[in-house]
C-alpha cells in the first residue's frame, strides 16, 4: 500500500449526515470537516473533501453516490486514502465495510478511520478496523433486541404505546367548566367515556388526565 508520509500524498475526506440532529454533533458536518483538515495536517497531506447530505440513514453504500465516486478515484490512483471522522459515517455494515476493505486492498490506497485512531495502510490497522466493525453491529443489534424487549414489556403491562392525541382546546374547556361545577376526577372521566369522547391515550379516559388538566390551569 502506499505511505501516507510520502509526499504530495492526497487524502479523500469523507464526511457525511444523514439527519437534521446530526448537525448539531460531533458527527455534524463542521465536526467532520474540522478533524479531516487536522488530520491532513498532521500528515501533510493533501485534503480534498467530499460532502454527502441524506435524507435518509444511508445504510447501504449504493446509495451513496458520493462515496461510490470516490472510491471509484481512489481505485484509479487518483488519491491515496480515503478518512472518515467516524466509522458510522462511512459504514453501519459489516458486510459494506469488508467490501470497501478489500476494494482499498486491491486498489493499494489506505483507510483512516479516526474515531478508532485506525489506519489501514498497516497490517495491525486493517486487522482492528474489521474487527471494530464487527463489535460495532454487534452492538447495534444488542441495542435493537433490549428496545423490542422493552416495549414489549411495557405493552404486556397494559401501556399503551405511541405519541398521545393532541388534546382540543374544547375537550380542555369541558374538563373545566365540570371541575368548576364541582363534579370529581372519577366522575368527568364517567362522562367523557359515556359520551365516547376520543381521550388523548388509549381507548378511555382515566383520573390521572383530568387531574393534569386541572392542575396545569391554576399552576
Amino acid at each position: 500500500m502506499y505511505s501516507l508520509i510520502m509526499t504530495q500524498t492526497i487524502i479523500l475526506g469523507y464526511i457525511r449526515v444523514s439527519t437534521d440532529k446530526q448537525t448539531d454533533s460531533g458527527a455534524g458536518l463542521e465536526g467532520q470537516r474540522s478533524y479531516l483538515k487536522a488530520e491532513a495536517t498532521h500528515r501533510g497531506a493533501l485534503l480534498e473533501i467530499i460532502s454527502e447530505v441524506e435524507a435518509t440513514s444511508g445504510k447501504s453504500t449504493k446509495k451513496r453516490p458520493a462515496l461510490m465516486e470516490a472510491l471509484d478515484r481512489l481505485d484509479k490512483g487518483e488519491a491515496h486514502a480515503l478518512a472518515v471522522s467516524k466509522l458510522d459515517r462511512l459504514s453501519r455494515s459489516v458486510a459494506d465495510f469488508l467490501m470497501i476493505l478489500e476494494r482499498s486492498r486491491k486498489g493499494k490506497w489506505a483507510l483512516i478511520i479516526g474515531d478508532l485512531s485506525l489506519d489501514t495502510s498497516t497490517p495491525m490497522g486493517e486487522a482492528m478496523a474489521t474487527i471494530s466493525a464487527t463489535f460495532a453491529q454487534l452492538e447495534r443489534r444488542r441495542i435493537g433486541e433490549r428496545t423490542k424487549e422493552a416495549l414489549a414489556v411495557k405493552k404486556a403491562e397494559g401501556v399503551i404505546l405511541g405519541s398521545p392525541r393532541t388534546m382540543s382546546a374544547d375537550i380542555r374547556a369541558r374538563i373545566l367548566s365540570e371541575v368548576e361545577a364541582g363534579k370529581g376526577y372519577r366522575e368527568i372521566v364517567r362522562l367523557l367515556n359515556e359520551e365516547a369522547i376520543p381521550p388523548t391515550r388509549g381507548n378511555q379516559w382515566h383520573a390521572s388526565t383530568i387531574r393534569q388538566v386541572h392542575l396545569s390551569s391554576v399552576a
